[in-house]
């Protein structure tokens, strides 16, 4: 297969989903986690895409992830929400809690959403995506449990919590129009692409990496190999500021647990996340933030290009330009993870032959 194969979106899908039944979950939830990592690659963030899935497969048969669970309302104070995951596949829980914190949030004007102890909930941009649809504004602080931390403090030479990421989404100005979704680690690159680096033998960018002894690094192996180093945050103590808000909130505030000795013993990807849902027609007057959400955005691109630039874009373009290059040309793979992917499924019961022939590799 060479370097790399290259899957029609719909095949990828469709060899996920066959992977997660075998797995035990049902209908719904194997279609929920193939359209949300499939979704990943087609934005680009291939970190978050089907990459993830040896790792959730080795989780449910470890029973480490809960399949087919739902999110559980663990307190209702009207604008809040407290919810429980219960380590489910975090593609249903996120997906259930946005659609909770929304419903909530168009009868109350706005919601808080604490939701504790869920799987890997994958890409934050999505759940912003998801409340941006809705006509909802929203914002997102997750931390990571359940692991080693791997990025390291302003200042510090080894790791002491994860990517922490950060979301905050803005609903398009006019039917039919692209919404803001600014979605980022807290760290200068997610755990995800030091994983992706790492599978196609290529090296990271510099000041990204630095190894145990807190040296700097571009190779990714430092992150696998033991002794293993450390992700920096990115703009240095600014990064890492809101990396620690982001661990407070979500961890803290949810009823989770923050990262500290000993929390990473359950050896599994264990997120919280703090969200805040508020209906933008509540606010300041429907046609005034949509004239001037738009007006600011066409004022901003509106900046001639910069030397050795494609020009000014706003949060959620790449994404977009990405989703419409690879849905027409197909979702690249490197062979090393798609071997994974295969293992994955052999794992479970889906030959190889299987894998292959739904993902039209034959």
């Amino acid at each position: 297969m060479g370097g790399t194969v290259t899957v029609a979106p719909d095949k990828l899908r469709t060899a996920v989903r066959h992977i997660c039944l075998a797995g035990g979950s049902n209908e719904r939830e194997a279609t929920l986690v193939a359209d949300n990592l499939v979704l990943a690659n087609l934005s680009g963030h291939d970190s978050h895409g089907v990459g993830m899935l040896p790792q959730y497969i080795l989780a449910v048969v470890e029973k480490r992830l809960s399949v087919n669970r739902s999110v559980r309302v663990a307190g209702d104070f009207g604008a809040i929400l407290n919810l429980d995951g219960g380590m489910g596949y975090g593609q249903v829980i996120g997906h259930e809690a946005m659609e909770l914190g929304i419903r909530r949030a168009r009868e109350a004007g706005a919601c808080i959403v604490a939701l504790r102890d869920s799987h890997h909930i994958g890409r934050i941009g999505h759940w912003g995506e998801q409340c941006a649809a809705a006509g909802m504004i929203s914002t997102h602080y997750v931390n990571v449990v359940g692991r080693p931390p791997l990025v390291a403090p302003f200042g510090g030479a080894d790791a002491r919590f994860a990517t922490n990421p950060y979301c905050c989404a803005i609903p398009a100005t006019e039917p039919g129009g692209e919404p803001i979704v600014l979605d980022m680690a807290t760290s200068k690159i997610a755990m995800g692409k030091v994983r992706v680096a790492m599978n196609k033998g290529e090296q990271v960018a510099p000041g990204t990496l630095i190894d145990s002894a807190g040296n700097a690094t571009n190779d990714p192996r430092t992150m696998f190999d033991p002794p293993t180093g450390a992700i920096l945050a990115f703009g240095e103590h600014k990064g890492y500021g809101l990396a620690v808000i982001a661990e407070l909130l979500a961890g803290a505030f949810t009823g989770g647990i923050t990262m500290h000795d000993g929390s990473w013993a359950k050896n599994t990807i264990t997120n919280n996340m703090f969200s805040v849902i508020v209906d933008p027609s509540k606010l300041g007057g429907a046609q005034s933030w949509r004239r001037e959400v738009a007006a600011f955005v066409d004022f901003v691109k509106a900046s001639p290009k910069a030397p050795d630039s494609t020009g000014v874009q706003v949060a959620g373009e790449p994404e977009r330009r990405y989703r419409a290059k690879r849905n027409h040309e197909g979702i690249p793979v490197d062979a090393t993870t798609w071997g994974e992917i295969v293992a994955a499924g052999e794992s479970v019961g889906v030959g190889a032959a299987q894998t292959n022939a739904a993902a039209g590799l034959v």
